[in-house]
């Protein structure tokens, strides 16, 4: 599947919103601090901090795959990084 021209923080914090009902949610737009690097451009590099009482008895990765399963519909549309702190509350 080839990438489109990336995706947007607030379809990022949209579907994360409606998977995991978090408690807290912060995605931030990090591409501009990548431009020149190999995969970037526009809506290509996020970093997520989100908080969601779903994660309680997660190990750290049961926690990011569920961010990912999340985000499964986007990631292909460009995405390139992304950096995830998944807390329980």
């Amino acid at each position: 599947m080839t990438p489109t021209h990336g995706v947007t923080a607030a379809q990022i914090e949209a579907a994360l919103q409606s998977a995991l009902q978090p408690a807290s949610l912060t995605v931030t737009d990090d591409s501009h601090q990548h431009a020149g690097h190999a995969g970037a451009g526009d809506g290509s590099h996020f970093s997520v901090h989100v908080r969601a009482a779903c994660f309680e008895g997660l190990s750290h990765v049961q926690r990011h795959r569920l961010v990912y399963d999340a985000l499964r519909e986007l990631i292909p549309q460009g995405v390139h990084a992304l950096a995830i702190k998944a807390e329980k509350v």
